[in-house]
């Protein structure tokens, strides 16, 4: 159990997911003497292998970012520029803040459950894509992605400094066709997915792969009773 802290940092300006990389280009442009790696999650010629603490995302079709713990500090850089003027793209676009909101939220286990939705979720990589593809029963490939999803929710708490000594639970209850997406220049299989479980999360987190670039979208739905 843990409350953690959460900026959510809204602008005006539309986004389509397919420009979040290159909005993130273009904050990252205007911090180029920044020294946090929070921003980016690259360390010298390598990678921050950690949940990512900052995270662009398009939410209800407009750019924003979310900020978790430490990144809710660092992002102060970003206001400091005083320059929001940004290039997405071959587009110039003077983005303008609607809103920033902070606010704690405690992760925990509960005796009931919360019902979520998660949009574009990246669950695979390419060895547990192949035993997916080679599952035939519809249950099997349900089991295994809710054993996925559960791993996902447990680097997220890693990440966060949170550890549970009792067991989280995940189950699906509606999932749509699945779909193609291009993450990195490789062609991954995404997934919109609604689930219950008996973790406490914030709104607007990612799960899975690609969470800094807005995918694996989490919102709540409402708590369901048992």
């Amino acid at each position: 159990m843990k409350k953690i802290k959460i900026l959510c940092v809204r602008f005006q300006n539309e986004l389509r997911p397919d420009e979040i990389e290159m909005f993130r280009g273009a904050v990252l442009s205007k911090l180029q003497q920044s020294t946090s790696i929070l921003f980016h999650n690259h360390l010298g010629n390598g990678y921050r292998y950690s949940y990512p603490l900052i995270q662009y995302k398009c939410l209800d079709k407009k750019a924003a970012i979310v900020c978790l713990e430490e990144g809710t500090e660092v992002i102060g850089e970003l206001f400091s520029v005083g320059d929001f003027c940004f290039r997405i793209g071959t587009r110039v676009v003077e983005m303008k803040i609607s809103s920033i909101k902070p606010y704690q939220m405690l992760v925990q286990l509960w005796d009931t459950s919360f019902v979520y939705r998660l949009t574009r979720w990246l669950p695979f990589n390419e060895e547990n894509y192949r035993v997916y593809q080679a599952m035939e029963g519809l249950a099997d490939r349900y089991i295994f992605l809710e054993k996925m999803l559960v791993g996902n929710i447990l680097s997220f708490a890693k990440g966060m400094g949170i550890y549970f000594k009792d067991r989280i639970t995940c189950k699906i209850l509606e999932i749509e066709e699945p779909y193609w997406v291009i993450y990195k220049g490789v062609r991954m299989m995404a997934f919109n997915i609604c689930f219950k479980s008996n973790l406490s999360l914030p709104d607007n987190i990612g799960l899975g792969k690609g969470v800094s670039l807005g995918n694996g979208l989490l919102r709540t739905h409402f708590p369901l009773k048992n």
